[in-house]
């Protein structure tokens, strides 16, 4: 695994640890002060999400790790696909998102909903992604502005509960907390800029955006070249509707923007969020739009005529927070138990957790 660019006398860092896979190579993980870290900081992010969610009216719902409707369908716009199962029988997928489950809740929990709970898609591990990774997630009644406010506040809590708790301690281990002393102590909201405008503030920039048949998109060297423009905390809002998934609801008459927005920060986008289709014709719409297949989804379409209602929510990789609070450029390096690059055959002996 890479290095963080942190380097420097007296840094705690990763293991050197080449392949998670060789027998004993978790007891170099479990000795090790970087895991050690890792750890407190899962504690202090559960912590600190169920103390805001429920300053806010949300609750905690227990949800299941497989559907059969998944967030990841095959359309314009997905970047990973489902990652199917068999249990007990059933052929189902497990969960790319809690979403759709929360958008459900929703309706039960009328003050809205949350979850960390574990994700699972198709993508090839890299420094930025991981095929199996912890979902912070809340569905909550209102609009995009709605969701942006609360993530605003809950990235400030979750800076402030990390700088309360082992703030000292950071500063030593990894040299530098002035990120996490700014973030939660900003007042208000973060900056916000459209996607129009982002793309307009990185088009000289070399490989920043890149162009489909029916869209726009930034890339990671496009998301940094934002911060860099704008600041080191930023929204990106309303996309090319074609860009993002269908669920997201339009942001304008003629449909070409979506009701979505990103944070960025760290290394790039850690917050994706966005209101969703209120009725059942503006779903079908967007579905026909992203060809997906709407039998797929006949539960989601239904629920909007049987209970109509406008929600928003968000959902954040806490791997992706953490190398923010850490300094840290690889993903691979944030999970205490790895599950990258196994060997797809049942082992002979089992040699890791």
């Amino acid at each position: 695994m890479a290095l963080s660019r942190l380097q420097g006398k007296g840094l705690v860092q990763p293991p050197m640890i080449t392949d998670y896979n060789a027998p004993g190579a978790f007891v170099k993980a479990v000795g090790s002060p970087w895991y050690q870290l890792i750890s407190d900081l899962h504690d202090i992010v559960t912590r600190a999400t169920v103390d805001y969610a429920s300053s806010c009216g949300l609750k905690w719902l227990h949800l299941p790790v497989t559907t059969r409707t998944v967030t990841c369908a095959p359309a314009l716009g997905s970047d990973a696909g489902p990652v199917p199962v068999c249990v007990s029988g059933v052929n189902s997928f497990l969960v790319d998102s809690m979403q759709f489950a929360l958008e459900y809740g929703c309706r039960t929990a009328r003050g809205g909903c949350y979850a960390i709970m574990p994700s699972f898609r198709s993508d090839s591990p890299d420094t930025s992604h991981l095929g199996q990774f912890t979902h912070s997630e809340a569905e909550l009644p209102g609009d995009l502005d709605d969701i942006i406010r609360y993530v605003d506040g809950y990235v400030r809590a979750l800076a402030k509960a990390v700088l309360d708790r082992m703030g000292d301690r950071l500063a030593v281990a990894r040299g530098d907390i002035s990120h996490l002393q700014r973030v939660a102590g900003r007042n208000g909201s973060f900056e916000q800029v459209t996607f129009e405008e982002a793309v307009r503030l990185v088009c000289d920039v070399d490989g920043a955006v890149t162009v489909g048949e029916n869209f726009s998109a930034l890339t990671r060297k496009g998301e940094r070249a934002v911060m860099e423009k704008v600041d080191e905390i930023v929204w990106v809002r309303h996309f090319d509707a074609m860009s993002v998934p269908f669920y997201h609801a339009v942001a304008d008459v003629s449909a070409r923007s979506a009701a979505n927005a990103d944070l960025f920060f760290g290394m790039g986008e850690i917050v994706g969020s966005g209101e969703r289709h209120s009725d059942s014709w503006d779903l079908r719409k967007s579905m026909d739009m992203h060809g997906v297949v709407q039998s797929d989804y006949e539960w989601y379409i239904r629920m909007r005529d049987e209970a109509p209602m406008k929600t928003s929510g968000f959902g954040m990789g806490v791997d992706r927070f953490l190398m923010w609070v850490l300094g840290h450029d690889d993903i691979r390096d944030l999970p205490i138990i790895s599950r990258i690059d196994e060997p797809q055959a049942w082992p002979a002996a089992v040699v890791r957790p």
